[in-house]
């Protein structure tokens, strides 16, 4: 009985040091989530404006054909740029991402070629595991991503497209609902066209009325190479800053989980433990009383 009651004691103090450390990083990932919530702030101002404008573009028929010129360049290849965490501890948020995916891959995809974009160590480490060509990956985003430190990732990936490497991007990635809500998005985001458009992308412009038409100067061709840019750039961004954030809160939620499930553990074995005690005492006294009666005998 003494060395269960050890036992038992010892895995309360075990469980409690876990919980320590569980509600730490609960609060780390919180601070983080406010952090990286407060720079999107200024992000989504920016994008807002650029989604605008080339949706006016769009609609007064200025894109059409606008890539044309580099198609004939492209490849077949339809890339995946896939946004996952670098660790664990966050969760079903890796697991959810790579599952659903798999499934858009197959649906859009199926048995044809394709390739991997990978940011983030869990999902190029997935895909080199089950042999997929996973033609470029980039680890140790930071947790508050600024553009000027994701541009190295921008610029690789628009510089593919641009050289005919893949003839389609979609990022697949969570998209940040509120704190405990997340939602996988597979998004396309090259070529500039319009189905992409019309697509997730463009949910905050898309019925906006069209308030204005365009003189180019110095032309139509000259502005779009400085606007489709900077509109992919945007969206490649937002992607990962969009995912980084759901990341911060699937973390947040799994510790707190993990926080609570320490809390009900201790609660049952200090119940058990309390129940030992007393069975023990019991015991003692029962053994005692038996003493004393045989003494009086």
């Amino acid at each position: 009985m003494a060395e269960s009651m050890s036992a038992v004691q010892h895995r309360i103090a075990s469980t409690k040091s876990t919980r320590q450390i569980t509600s730490a990083m609960q609060m780390i990932s919180t601070a983080k989530l406010n952090q990286i919530q407060k720079a999107a702030v200024g992000y989504q101002d920016y994008v807002s404006k650029v989604k605008a404008v080339v949706m006016h573009l769009a609609k007064s028929h200025l894109l059409d054909g606008s890539s044309s010129d580099s198609q004939s360049k492209q490849s077949s290849k339809t890339a995946y740029l896939v946004i996952t965490s670098d660790r664990g501890m966050v969760g079903s948020y890796n697991s959810n991402v790579l599952r659903e995916t798999n499934e858009f891959i197959t649906s859009h995809s199926g048995d044809n070629e394709h390739m991997i974009l990978a940011v983030g160590g869990t999902g190029a480490d997935f895909y080199k595991k089950r042999g997929e060509n996973v033609a470029y990956e980039y680890r140790g985003v930071s947790d508050v991503p600024t553009f000027n430190e994701v541009r190295e990732i921008v610029k690789t990936i628009t510089s593919m497209y641009d050289s005919g490497v893949f003839s389609e991007l979609y990022v697949c990635y969570s998209h940040f609902v509120n704190r405990i809500s997340s939602r996988f998005r597979g998004e396309k985001m090259l070529p500039v066209d319009s189905e992409t458009l019309s697509g997730d992308a463009a949910e905050e412009t898309q019925a906006q009325p069209l308030t204005a038409t365009y003189d180019m100067e110095p032309s139509e061709k000259e502005v779009l190479k400085v606007v489709l840019p900077q509109y992919s750039e945007s969206l490649i961004f937002g992607a990962i800053l969009d995912a980084k954030t759901s990341e911060h809160a699937s973390s947040s939620n799994a510790m707190k989980s993990a926080s609570d499930n320490a809390d009900d553990l201790i609660a049952d074995l200090e119940l058990q433990y309390n129940r030992a005690r007393q069975a023990a005492i019991t015991t003692e006294i029962t053994e005692i009383t038996g003493g004393q009666e045989a003494l009086n005998n």
